[in-house]
């Protein structure tokens, strides 16, 4: 019994000691954790020679032209970026403190350094670097625009703080976006995402990508966007929308999601064989099209036809078409999605004589970015007979209130039953003439006196 009590004793002594250690060790951990979370925010070593002058308020570098080039960091703002501990050295590696200042660099504009300067972000972030460089922004830098961002517009590369771009007070995108920023506030979507049950609801972002940003009024428009969270919308429209699949194809998500929105039907040139848009280099082609001089600010039936003639090659004809959407005006409007409860539900908004959408009409051409240029063009393309052939995937019978091809559209069906209609009529008799003179015909083909 005493050996065994002696050994128990010595048991608990044990597991004693071992919960002892282990609770120091989480309380040295516990202390030593601001400390080390202090340090990570401190600047490396090699960045305090370079904040000894950049961490000057008003320190600037004149350029030609009178420009002048912001040099002063905020060494508090750097300490809690995310480029702190890697230190300026780091994306700076063309400057040699031994002979700093003064700087021999000839810098032509804030706008060249800065461009410069974004390709220093590919050494570290290839991957998104290599997204950046397949987007539109990027197609817009290339093209000269002064306002398209760089890395560094969206992302200060002294005040990095991860995760800081995915929230609504601070993404980066209402800089630029501003008139669609102030929309998306009021949208259901930046409404649910405030919410902590729903914080999942998209920003700027979860549309439009973070990088590799394509605009949404290409291809498909925002459908593929609005799918990607919403995978079973077109099941649940499906139960009382009739026809929901072409409604899916030819009517942009906005046109009923955002009520208070201002409606078109936009005509995109498309090839019909590859079953893609075409895309415009260069010149607009509406600039090109025959008779361009005289057409003024419209298109209308006229020039459309001469439009699509220059643009289908001899031999192909109808090779190159329009392809119709329905589709919200304003790239603003579309962001103000309602709650589904207001969405559009009556058919008659659209499908009656002289809806509103219907006189708000553009042809369009994919841009080399994928954005589209437009073209305002007549309402009365969408009626004449000149600009049937141009419509047909858009047009639907008794449905869009296009008086002219629903009379024609009606003819077709008519004559074309009627036209098979009569021909089973006319084999039917036929056949029973055939049957009512066998007898007849049979003594005919024996000729005359010949009987059995």
């Amino acid at each position: 019994m005493n050996s065994w009590m002696k050994a128990g004793g010595t048991t608990r002594r044990r597991r004693a000691a071992a919960v002892a250690t282990t609770l120091v060790s989480l309380a040295l951990l516990l202390a030593a954790a601001p400390a080390a979370r202090a340090a990570e925010n401190q600047p490396s070593a090699a960045s305090e020679p370079c904040l000894a002058c950049h961490g000057s308020e008003g320190l600037e570098k004149a350029l030609p032209g009178g420009e002048k080039l912001n040099l002063h960091i905020d060494g508090g703002v750097f300490a809690t970026s995310v480029h702190a501990s890697i230190g300026c050295p780091a994306c700076h590696a063309d400057i040699n403190l031994a002979s700093h200042p003064p700087s021999t660099k000839t810098i032509k504009s804030a706008r060249d350094y800065a461009i410069a300067a974004n390709n220093v972000c590919r050494g570290c972030h290839a991957d998104k670097f290599a997204q950046w460089e397949s987007s539109v922004h990027a197609a817009l830098v290339r093209d000269g625009n002064v306002r398209a961002p760089l890395c560094t517009g969206c992302h200060s590369p002294h005040a990095v703080i991860k995760g800081a771009a995915a929230t609504i007070e601070q993404t980066p995108c209402q800089r630029c976006h501003q008139d669609i920023y102030k929309v998306y506030i009021g949208s259901v979507h930046a409404l649910a995402r405030r919410n902590p049950d729903t914080s999942y609801a998209p920003l700027c972002s979860g549309c439009h990508g973070a990088h590799a940003i394509k605009p949404v009024v290409s291809s498909e428009g925002p459908k593929a966007a609005c799918l990607g969270c919403h995978s079973d919308a077109l099941d649940k429209h499906q139960v009382w929308l009739p026809n929901a699949a072409l409604h899916f194809d030819i009517v942009s998500c906005p046109a009923c999601h955002a009520p208070a929105a201002e409606r078109q039907v936009d005509l995109m040139i498309y090839d019909s064989r590859s079953q893609t848009q075409v895309t415009q280099e260069g010149v607009p082609q509406f600039e090109l099209r025959p008779g361009a001089a005289e057409a003024g600010d419209t298109l209308d039936a006229v020039a459309l036809w001469r439009l699509l003639t220059t643009l289908n090659p001899k031999g192909a004809q109808d090779k190159i078409t329009l392809r119709g959407r329905l589709e919200v005006r304003t790239g603003p409007q579309a962001h103000g999605l309602a709650d589904k409860s207001k969405a559009l539900r009556n058919c008659a908004t659209c499908h009656r004589q002289g809806s509103d959408a219907f006189q708000n009409v553009t042809i369009s051409i994919a841009g080399p970015d994928g954005r589209r240029i437009r073209q305002e063009a007549s309402p009365g393309v969408l009626t004449s007979v000149i600009s049937t052939n141009s419509i047909g995937g858009f047009y639907a019978i008794g449905a869009t209130r296009i008086g002219f091809l629903d009379i024609l559209a009606i003819l077709a069906l008519v004559g074309g039953v009627g036209a098979s209609i009569g021909h089973a009529t006319l084999r039917f008799l036929f056949k029973r003439y055939l049957l009512a003179n066998r007898q007849l015909l049979a003594s005919a083909a024996k000729g005359p006196g010949k009987t059995e």
